[in-house]
């Protein structure tokens, strides 16, 4: 099966993101990467109607710190979700699986503490070139489906209070 754009959505099924406040917190490792995430997701948001003064982007070290920030920005700023934009590309070593399984368990229990979406926009690839590939390249952009994740999560969180 050829891979193609797997960020294609259709845009009159994302929910209207005028009321919402979003946090989006990027790695800083790996920039040529997070910073194409993190702009297709701020994008993203803007289109669909997130008013830029409610947006808090703000930037982390590495990946790692991903979890410990959400919460953070969750108890601090109060935002109605955030996304979570990083990079981990394997390496020799096992510091890869150490990596994404804690983020990935990490932003997990932070979107239970705080029954907030917080969304996992954090590419895991083999190579650098897979990770330029979903961040705006031949197979789309992982922070604009970030975005669209987060507004139809906090449509879905409305819906069912």
């Amino acid at each position: 099966m050829k891979k193609t754009n797997l960020s294609d959505y259709d845009p009159t099924a994302v929910p209207d993101g005028s009321n919402y406040h979003i946090g989006v917190i990027a790695a800083e490792w790996n920039p040529e990467v997070t910073n194409a995430l993190l702009e297709g997701a701020v994008d993203t948001l803007l289109q669909h109607g997130v008013k830029e003064e409610n947006l808090i982007v703000r930037r982390v070290p590495g990946t790692f710190e991903l979890s410990s920030a959400a919460d953070i920005m969750l108890d601090s700023q109060y935002p109605d979700a955030v996304i979570c934009i990083g990079c981990v590309i394997q390496g020799e070593t096992r510091h890869f699986e150490f990596i994404c399984q804690a983020v990935s368990q990490g932003l997990t229990n932070v979107a239970i503490k705080h029954e907030s979406p917080v969304i996992f926009s954090v590419l895991t690839t083999d190579t650098m070139q897979q990770a330029l590939d979903r961040a705006g390249g031949k197979h789309g952009n992982k922070g604009v489906e970030g975005a669209v994740t987060a507004l139809k999560m906090l449509a879905y969180k409305e819906s069912v209070a």
